[in-house]
């Protein structure tokens, strides 16, 4: 302040002399107009500087603009043309369309799809209600896969009311375009004793985008023969509707035929373009059986009489057929591949009726023998029941796989926290994407902290399958080294996904879980794993230089998640969705100066994981770099520094924060943030909860840590996070315990049970469990206290309820929020196996 006053008053004096000269005459003038011109001058170059410099920060805006939708240039993880027909035939096809409850298609940036939908005729008045996609309140379920070994073939049930739906597949290898396969759907009554059988339309359809040549052939009564088709990737090929029999018999049941053909509306609009021509009656006349009246698609085979779009070239072909019958009945569908059939000495038999049959029953066989091998659960004593939940948990895992492909939007990161509003989002390059999915109904789509814990499950099953989708999320990395957190690519993704959440920001993190499974590889010692991650190591490095580099926090070895929500007045404790833990409290006021433990801990376990595998590797100076890092993070005493907070007893965040905020009335507004006091201040956050045990978490600390045992107190206690069906997100204590977060935004990281954090947690109580020192004991006994409560509660909500479900309820154990969730809630197969 001293300086800019002498610096006015200077400026006075000046001022008063030249007035005085000026009042004289003479040069005053002269040096009045010097020193315009001078003023003049240094405007210019003011002027010029402001040019130069808005321009330099335009050229750097732009640049980051660009870079945050540039494809990584580091070689690719996976091998060129990884999911073509030539390279991986066995995985060309797939029931790659988990949004829909049965559906298959191919790897493909182009497929080829093929649906069911079903309806039952005269339940409700009006027009039957269509399945198609997996909904949340659509009243069907329980549904979910037996079996699903994520390769070769599947069986899932499905209860809709009255009726019970079993879908199975069977592919078979062949030729250069990925092989047969055979669908069988089978429908009967759940419903015992009931005077009249329920009448049940099947759609069976099949979509291209264009390229594809369908050409049906026709029988009697609307019945297709057969489709026969061609594309680029696969050959020629014939889809047979087969006459529908009886369950486990063979002979024909009758059926009535109904054809639609037009052109492909969009993949997000084919269930209502079903319902709007779902709009004429038919009559299904059974010999020797009363007709009945049914709703059927009204439709004709006459290339010229598909509508306006002529043959939609570009748009493709959207072919459905509906077959109505009566309760029980099964029917099934098969694809031929021409190549499969070129060049053999012998025909080969059409995969269908004892077969399929013989074929469905080998794969069945053929699963339980490499379940009990891989997870032995048998072995361990676990009842068939348990057994059976273990199945469903993989094989929902694996049935819930799906291929996507197009382009995301993303908003750059402008280098300041908030500047990003001022930019357009751009679409990011054309990508694929071959990652397993949360949640059927709910979030069928890529999620990148998911992940890591989805592979850990299918690792241990197939490998292969866990380099596939690995290398395609690190296909997805940008110039700097960022992963968007939530992809959704293509028109079915982006139709089931709110505005607000379309947007992906190129500052935001997410946990590095994939790297959960490059650890197992490490200790596996597969040469295919081992050559998988060589060629994906300068991709994992890019990755994590840029999480460590871009959330760095205030001081030396700590880090902050960029992307909390704001501080509005109506949010209890602003979100940090890119921690994964959306509404966990953390500091009640955001600022810069926020360190945050989850964060520093995954850090730390990135270093670590990255440097054992560039020791390894022999990528020496990348072990130069990631060995200190990690041995920094690792060391206790950095830690302590940074977050442990002696006040509470535990590990902990720290920012500017204050306990004493709440939501209160304030109408008309509803309800609104109220701050009282004490006044936030930097101090350590006591929110107990999952992230204050995330050193133990990740196994950070030695096994003589001296700040173990407090974190064993706090789990085991039933004051703070220990409830009889796995531990809390947020203690019992918490004055956010349970809390909502807004008026209309209900908990969900504040005292639910996860069953991803509860995993960790009883891998690091194992891990503790065998490692000498003085809370050895304890943790053993903790861990397998903890196993029986995780497991025996996820078993008794799947018993009452048929699911596996997003989160727990802590108080009662009851299973809460979207369902079916076999994503990372599959891991309760890895509990049940001890397999850590």
């Amino acid at each position: 302040m001293a300086r800019g006053e002498r610096r006015r008053r200077g400026a006075a004096a000046d001022g008063t002399r030249t007035t005085e000269r000026a009042v004289r005459g003479g040069p005053a003038r002269r040096g009045g107009e010097a020193r315009g011109s001078a003023w003049r001058a240094a405007l210019g170059v003011v002027v010029l500087a402001l040019a130069l410099g808005l321009s330099g920060c335009w050229l750097l805006a732009w640049h980051r603009a660009r870079r945050a939708v540039t494809l990584h240039s580091a070689p690719p993880a996976l091998p060129p043309d990884s999911s073509s027909p030539a390279v991986a035939p066995d995985l060309f096809w797939g029931t790659y369309r988990p949004h829909v409850y049965f559906g298959m298609k191919t790897r493909s940036p182009k497929p080829l799809l093929t649906g069911l939908m079903w309806a039952q005729q005269g339940a409700t008045p009006g027009t039957p209600k269509l399945r198609h996609t997996c909904e949340q309140g659509d009243g069907v379920g329980p549904y979910g896969w037996e079996f699903h070994d994520g390769l070769s073939f599947g069986r899932q049930h499905i209860h809709d009311g009255a009726l019970r739906l079993t879908t199975e597949f069977v592919k078979r290898p062949g030729g250069q375009h990925g092989g047969d396969w055979s669908w069988r759907v089978t429908v009967e009554s759940q419903t015992s004793g009931i005077s009249a059988l329920p009448l049940v339309s099947l759609f069976f359809y099949v979509v291209t985008d264009g390229k594809e040549v369908l050409v049906p052939e026709v029988g009697a009564k609307g019945q297709l023969k057969f489709i026969s088709g061609h594309s680029s990737e696969l050959g020629d090929f014939r889809l047979t509707l087969m006459a529908p029999t009886s369950p486990g018999d063979t002979a024909p049941k009758y059926g009535s035929y109904n054809v639609f053909w037009s052109s492909n509306p969009g993949l997000a609009l084919l269930t209502e373009m079903v319902k709007s021509r779902l709009n004429s009656w038919f009559q299904h006349r059974p010999p020797g059986a009363s007709p009945e009246r049914y709703l059927g698609l009204p439709g004709s085979l006459k290339w010229e009489d598909r509508g306006p779009s002529g043959q939609g070239q570009g748009q493709g072909q959207f072919l459905i057929q509906q077959v109505t019958l009566k309760v029980p009945f099964s029917v099934e569908l098969v694809f031929e591949s021409g190549s499969a059939r070129a060049g053999g000495s012998q025909p080969l038999e059409q995969l269908a009726g004892s077969l399929l049959t013989q074929a469905l029953e080998s794969h069945v066989e053929a699963f339980r023998e490499h379940f009990e091998k891989t997870f032995q659960l048998k072995k361990k004593g676990l009842s068939p029941e348990e057994q059976a939940l273990g199945q469903a948990a993989l094989s929902g895992l694996l049935g819930g796989i799906g291929y996507f492909y197009g382009q995301g939007l993303v908003l750059a990161d402008m280098g300041v926290e908030g500047s990003e509003q001022k930019v357009d989002p751009a679409l990011f390059p054309p990508v694929p994407l071959f990652t397993a999915v949360p949640s059927r109904s709910f979030f069928p789509r890529g999620f990148l902290w998911d992940e890591g814990f989805h592979q850990l499950v299918v690792q241990r099953w197939d490998p292969r399958l866990t380099r596939e989708v690995l290398g395609h999320w690190l296909g997805l990395l940008n110039a700097d080294g960022w992963i968007g957190r939530e992809q959704v690519l293509g028109d079915e993704a982006r139709a089931r996904v709110p505005p607000e959440f379309l947007v992906q920001r190129a500052a935001h993190a997410n946990p590095p879980t994939l790297l959960l499974p490059v650890a197992h590889m490490l200790k596996g010692g597969d040469p295919a794993d081992f050559a998988f991650l060589r060629r994906a190591f300068p991709r994992l490095h890019a990755w994590f230089s840029w999480l460590h580099k871009s959330q760095a926090g205030p001081v030396p070895l700590s880090y902050r998640w960029r992307g909390r929500d704001p501080a509005l007045p109506t949010l209890l404790n602003p979100k940090t969705l890119p921690s994964g833990l959306d509404d966990y409290p953390r500091a009640s006021h955001p600022s810069a100066s926020e360190r945050h433990l989850d964060l520093r801990c995954w850090v730390a376990l990135g270093a670590r994981v990255l440097g054992q595998l560039a020791e390894q590797l022999g990528e020496a100076e990348a072990a130069a770099e990631l060995g200190p890092l990690a041995a920094s993070l690792e060391a206790e005493e950095n830690l302590d520094e940074l977050h442990w907070a002696a006040e509470l007893g535990v590990f902990a965040d720290f920012g500017n924060h204050t306990r004493a905020v709440q939501l209160k009335p304030r109408p008309p507004q509803g309800l609104v943030r109220v701050v009282g006091r004490p006044h936030p201040r930097l101090q350590y956050v006591d929110a107990l909860g999952y992230v204050s045990l995330f050193p133990m978490l990740l196994r950070l600390l030695d096994p003589n840590s001296p700040r173990l045992g407090p974190l064993l107190d706090i789990l085991a206690d039933s004051r703070h996070l220990w409830s009889p069906f796995g531990l809390r997100s947020l203690a019992a204590s918490s004055p956010f315990y349970g809390q909502h977060n807004s008026e209309h935004d209900p908990p969900y990281w504040r005292g639910a049970v996860w069953l991803n954090v509860n995993y960790l947690a009883l891998g690091a109580l194992y891990h503790y469990g065998h490692l000498e020192g003085p809370h050895q004991a304890r943790a053993a006994k903790l861990h397998s206290e903890l196993r029986a409560n995780v497991v025996g509660n996820v078993w008794r909500q799947y018993q009452t309820t048929g699911f596996l479900w997003e989160q727990y309820s802590d108080r009662d154990g009851r299973g809460m929020g979207c369902r079916p969730f076999q994503g990372w809630t599959s891991l309760v197969l890895l509990a049940m196996a001890e397999d850590y």
